[in-house]
């Protein structure tokens, strides 16, 4: 069994003991009834035809399962806040329990402190949390291509578009991908941690984001450790990254964040012509 699947195993275990709680009906009309979302895609420069500025999608996230406990948040809207004055055009909140330590409480927290798009970041495997991501206030979900065959990829993209919401569509190899841009994903992401391994390749972004035509919104996830890494994945064309633990094992995350958007202006300004 791989990471992933093992991971699956206690997200499903999980949702299925908060949907014996409030039940898929309950959720549809407390989605129906949130305020309306807010657009991730135009935040994240998809309006933008030049796309000169790198966004950030800056990460609340307290442990992974390959580095262990990263940060004692103790007040994730506090954290939020600090992002939000940095210019982080998404913050994703994790709500995985077992692995990252998250919960739809911190998302809640953030939710009711922030106005930027927030990515509900966990592992979806089933319609019910896409409702329940909307009923929380989410405007983005994550979809995992290797998590997903092409049906449930297709059925539950086209569901966040009919809720209002964005999806970040996550790839880590040359055939997800392909997969990814069957179904129309707007925003992509190349994730460089491998599923297998958790080891982290940055040249996998470069090599994935060369075979992507233009139009998605291109996302780096994963091995930004500082400047230069936020650089080279804006080079390679990278119109967003997505950071956490550099972010949150950081004294000073508001400043961090304007130094990454800085260093992504600078990449994509020395990007021949051609290449923007």
């Amino acid at each position: 069994m791989s990471v992933l699947d093992d991971i699956i195993v206690g997200v499903r275990e999980d949702m299925e003991s908060r949907r014996r709680e409030v039940s898929l009906a309950d959720l549809r009309a407390q989605a129906a009834q949130a305020p309306a979302p807010r657009d991730a895609w135009a935040a994240l420069g998809g309006t933008d035809p030049a796309r000169a500025e790198l966004k950030v999608i800056a990460e609340v996230k307290r442990s992974s399962p390959s580095k262990g406990a990263l940060a004692d948040i103790a007040d994730p809207a506090a954290l939020a806040s600090r992002y939000a004055d940095g210019g982080a055009a998404v913050i994703s909140v994790l709500t995985e329990a077992r692995r990252f330590g998250g919960s739809l409480a911190d998302f809640d927290a953030v939710r009711a402190a922030v106005d930027v798009p927030l990515l509900r970041k966990d592992f979806t495997v089933d319609e019910y949390q896409i409702h329940e991501a909307r009923a929380h206030g989410a405007d983005l979900v994550l979809l995992i291509v290797a998590a997903l065959d092409d049906a449930r990829l297709r059925g539950f993209l086209e569901l966040t578009h009919e809720l209002g919401m964005n999806a970040l569509v996550e790839t880590h190899t040359p055939e997800e991908v392909e997969r990814a841009l069957a179904v129309d994903a707007r925003i992509l992401g190349v994730n460089v941690r491998n599923l297998k391994t958790l080891d982290v390749d940055r040249a996998v972004f470069g090599r994935l984001a060369g075979q992507i035509p233009a139009g998605p919104l291109l996302v780096a996830e994963s091995g930004v450790r500082d400047t230069d890494d936020v650089a080279q994945y804006a080079r390679e064309g990278a119109n967003a990254v997505l950071v956490g633990e550099a972010l949150v094992r950081h004294d000073d995350p508001l400043g961090t964040i304007n130094a990454f958007t800085r260093a992504g202006r600078e990449a994509i300004a020395a990007r021949p012509a051609a290449a923007r």
